[in-house]
């Protein structure tokens, strides 16, 4: 490119053309405008007369003007003018070009800017005719070489992730490179990793490697903590600098439970400093809805911190019975209580009357026996809000008949008269010590320390829904803890007292431990992993990249110590999990998150994102030739006298101009074919062989349709998932390629409004012949990225008596090119049972959304123009045979979509028992 201040020219010489003006100035003087004819019979008399001097008329100077300027736009428009092109150094080389991008979360917050950058890239890419790959290392995935403007048409789902590039990844992504020379443009997030210096080693050694880094300010939000009844939070910045000042929001929700700012704070980063520390004293009541801290302005998911229940000091009421031995601290009922609660929650005394209207979270009743009716009924409808009551015994529980000859309604189960000694001087046999607590308690997973043990306790009276409510059991299998959920609410009963009295359990930490995991205290620090061993955490909320806090929707759970131990991923996202009892919080940023700015060698270019972008200018001065062509048009027609015969030409092409376009007129008479008939459609993945043997498919299955059932089927359709309308469709087959680009969110929302409003989604991945059902592929690893966003049902293998094996015909195999896979479809209801006379099970009565498999259906499906097979299946009669089965399978796909499950009506049974030759 040939540069002339901020303006190149890819195709100089052609400027060469504005030498002829001057010719052409002349030529067009010499031609006169056409002359305008008037009958006038004095004409006659000059007949025969000659003229030995003839003057030509000359074209207006203005007209000439004009038509130069015409051919001066057209002749400069044809050289191919950029407006700020790149400089030449900044993309030096001709080979295939690899982008590769951090894209993590520290990306986010000038991610428009890496898109400006990237788009630029790709269209100098385009304009030399370079191949190009592209690389996220937050997802990384073999590169595929192809043309800038197809990989352009693939960005409009890329995003970054809430997780940064960590070893394995980068293992990964340097394990994927080819072996083969190119160059690389890294757009880095700026942030320091040891692991990067391999992959920037490998990328170097296969050619020249130019870095896009913005020198702006990042932001990182260390999660709160709380000291002295007070949240700190610590901010840091990425770079040095002179004194900044920051505001930190605190997002909740106000009273009627609207999302709302709750506070602002100011923060401060003093000259140099890299960390500013901001305290706030919120009263428990506001401090319970709070949902997320944030730094305003750096939309980033670093710089934002989610609160659990770590944060949230919860209102726990003692009450105890009267105990008339003063100065016996250590024997107080409440006194172990007491210590173990005060650092994590606020405590509340008084009456049992007076503490209920307060909503407290927790009342702990320690040797109370009865209640009077109205304390009890109170007490119930506090339950059943949600309210959590923990009873301990002693000597007064134990001498009632509270739950005996039936269960109390605020009793967890019946209790024997009495109790049990079995450690005392007046009784046989040892202190009892505790089982380990099974998997389904509360308390799986926490170490039980050696000298915990029990002397005396209460005794549950066996019945037979004993078993479900013990949580804890000692080692002779005794209860120790029982439990009853009322309402929203639950019932905790310790079966020994709140202090030393009959174990050493007060004495010990698992006491606070087996708080923390019933929700009665809230750890002010993250659990330890092995205190989470044998749990499973369900996400509520995930962060996005930019700091975005969405619903978890289908997410798996996560298992504890992956939670507090694992390495964010797609498989661990930043947000809120839930367990039984209680939330925790995994954030981006952690205290101990090394936060430095990236340093690359000085022998490596580095560049900015903010430059102005590349602008042709090409189609502006071609279009400005055109207008002045039309004016010219006109002027001639003016200066002829002919402006009124032109006046319909003018209309004419005002009404071209303002007509729709090639493309919108192509989208609707699409929609209109959509909707008239019904269209089988496929997904467009890019890759042109998969897409035409997409569309073969479907042409085969559609014929097949045609010629065996009722339905006619229109031609199929693709469809681009980021532009087209998708209800217009009932199924979408959609196959599955590793290259594929991610949709966008708003695609998969279309994506999910489809699926539940009763579309049906084939998802192949073509890959049955090398993996089974899985990740153990790269189309299985891309399937579950690409379906991870979608709203999709618990899946099982297709059973034996679901409507898709009798919807047209009788099936039990659905093979397509490929044999011997599992094909997934919407579970059956836990409830689903087969009644006496039926010969299939009520299964869900709807059409299952998703059918998710790999035999390659559209390769045994597919049909030339004239019907013939395209892509061979088996050998001889057998490959047939299983060609014919994977037609009947398309057809009671499309025929199961269009008629739901009226197979399993009542009205059909005699008939397909007789079919059946039951």
């Amino acid at each position: 490119m040939t540069l002339f201040g901020t303006i190149g020219f890819t195709a100089p010489w052609l400027l060469l053309g504005l030498l002829a003006l001057p010719i052409l100035w002349l030529l067009l003087r010499a031609v006169p405008p056409a002359p305008i004819r008037r009958l006038f019979p004095g004409v006659v008399l000059l007949l025969g007369l000659k003229d030995d001097e003839q003057v030509t008329d000359r074209t207006p100077w203005w007209l000439l003007l004009l038509r130069m300027l015409a051919a001066a736009a057209v002749i400069v428009g044809l050289a191919g003018p950029v407006l700020n092109p790149e400089p030449e150094d900044a993309t030096a080389g001709d080979g295939p070009l690899l982008i590769v991008m951090d894209a993590s979360w520290a990306s986010a917050g000038d991610w428009r800017a890496q898109e400006t950058a990237l788009d630029a890239v790709l269209t100098r890419a385009a304009r030399e005719s370079r191949p190009v790959a592209l690389m996220r290392l937050t997802a990384p995935e073999a590169p595929q070489f192809q043309s800038a403007d197809i990989l352009r048409s693939r960005l409009s789902g890329i995003q970054p992730e809430p997780w940064a590039p960590d070893a394995d990844r980068t293992a990964a992504a340097i394990a994927a490179l080819p072996d083969s020379g190119f160059d690389t443009h890294w757009l880095s997030d700026g942030l320091a990793r040891e692991d990067r210096a391999a992959l920037l080693a490998v990328l170097e050694d296969r050619g020249t490697v130019t870095i896009f880094e913005s020198p702006r300010t990042q932001y990182a939000l260390s999660p709160a903590r709380v000291e002295d009844g007070v949240i700190v939070l610590d901010a840091r910045r990425l770079r040095p600098g002179p004194a900044a000042d920051a505001s930190l929001a605190v997002h909740g929700r106000d009273p009627a439970g609207n999302p709302a700012v709750l506070a602002r704070v100011p923060l401060r980063f003093e000259a140099d400093a890299l960390q500013a520390s901001v305290e706030l004293s919120l009263p428990s009541e506001l401090r319970a809805r709070v949902t997320r801290f944030e730094v305003e302005g750096a939309r980033s998911a670093g710089a934002v911190t989610l609160p659990d229940d770590s944060l949230r000091r919860r209102e726990v009421a003692l009450i105890a019975a009267r105990d008339n031995r003063e100065g016996l601290e250590l024997l107080s009922p409440l006194h172990f209580l007491e210590k173990a609660l005060i650092p994590t929650a606020e405590l509340l005394d008084g009456a049992l009357s007076d503490v209920l209207p307060a909503n407290p979270d927790v009342i702990v009743l320690a040797d109370v026996a009865t209640l009077s009716d109205g304390e009890q009924q109170a007490v119930t409808d506090w339950l059943e809000a949600g309210g959590t009551l923990l009873r301990f015994a002693g000597p007064r529980l134990a001498a009632s008949d509270v739950s005996r000859a039936e269960e109390d309604p605020l009793m967890p189960v019946r209790l024997r008269a009495g109790g049990r000694s079995v450690g005392g001087a007046m009784s046989w046999g040892e202190p009892k010590a505790l089982a380990p607590f099974a998997e389904d308690s509360p308390f799986a997973g926490l170490p039980i320390p050696a000298d915990v043990t029990v002397n005396s306790q209460v005794m549950a009276q066996p019945d037979p829904t004993l078993a479900d409510r013990v949580i804890a059991q000692l080692a002779d299998g005794t209860p120790l803890v029982t439990r009853k959920q009322v309402g929203l609410g639950q019932i905790v009963l310790f079966h020994v007292t709140a202090n030393a009295e009959w174990s050493s359990l007060p004495l010990s930490g698992l006491f606070v431990q087996m708080l923390e995991r019933l929700a009665v205290s809230s750890a002010v620090t993250t659990p330890e992993a092995d205190e989470l061993e044998g749990t499973i955490w369900q996400p509520e909320q995930v962060l996005d990249a930019f700091g975005t806090l969405r619903d978890a929707g289908t997410l798996p759970g996560v298992p504890g110590p992956q939670l507090v131990e694992g390495t964010l991923g797609p498989d661990l996202r930043p947000g809120i999990y839930s367990g039984e009892d209680r939330s925790l919080a995994r954030n981006v940023v952690t205290p101990d998150m090394v936060f430095e700015p990236a340093v690359w060698p000085s022998r490596l270019r580095i560049e900015g994102f903010s430059r102005p972008q590349e602008q042709p200018l090409a189609g502006w001065l071609l279009g400005l030739a055109i207008a002045l062509l039309l004016a010219d048009v006109l002027a001639t027609l003016a200066l002829s006298g002919r402006l009124r015969g032109a006046r319909a030409a003018a209309i004419v092409l005002g009404a071209l101009a303002l007509a729709p376009t090639e493309g919108a007129a192509q989208a609707d008479q699409q929609a209109i074919d959509a909707t008239g008939e019904v269209v089988l459609a496929y997904v467009i993945t890019g890759d042109d062989s998969i897409d035409a043997l997409s569309q073969a498919g479907l042409r085969g299955l559609s014929e097949t349709l045609f010629f065996r059932t009722s339905v006619e089927p229109a031609d199929p359709q693709g469809v681009d998932l980021e532009r087209d309308e998708l209800a217009f469709y009932p199924f979408l087959y959609w196959p599955i390629t590793s290259g594929q680009t991610t949709p966008s969110a708003e695609a998969y929302a279309k994506l999910n409004t489809y699926l539940r409003s009763g579309g049906m989604i084939l998802f192949d991945t073509r890959d049955a012949d090398i993996a089974g059902f899985g990740t153990s592929s790269p189309n299985g690893r891309k399937l579950q990225a690409l379906a991870a966003p979608l709203d999709i049902p618990p899946l099982e293998p297709v059973p034996a008596d679901h409507v898709l094996t009798r919807t047209f015909y009788l099936l039990q195999d659905f093979p397509g090119r490929f044999t011997g896979r599992d094909v997934w479809v919407e579970a059956a209801p836990p409830d689903a049972e087969l009644v006496e006379g039926m010969p299939f099970r009520n299964l869900n009565d709807n059409v299952t959304p998703v059918v998710i498999g790999g035999n390659d259906w559209a390769a045994a499906w597919a049909m030339d123009e004239r019907g013939n097979p395209l892509v061979p299946v088996g050998r001889g009669f057998t490959g047939e045979r299983q060609r014919e089965i994977a037609y009947r399978f398309g057809v009671n796909l499309v025929m199961h979509v269009l008629t739901g499950n009226y197979k399993s009506d009542q009205v059909h049974v005699p008939a397909l028992l007789d079919r059946l030759g039951q």
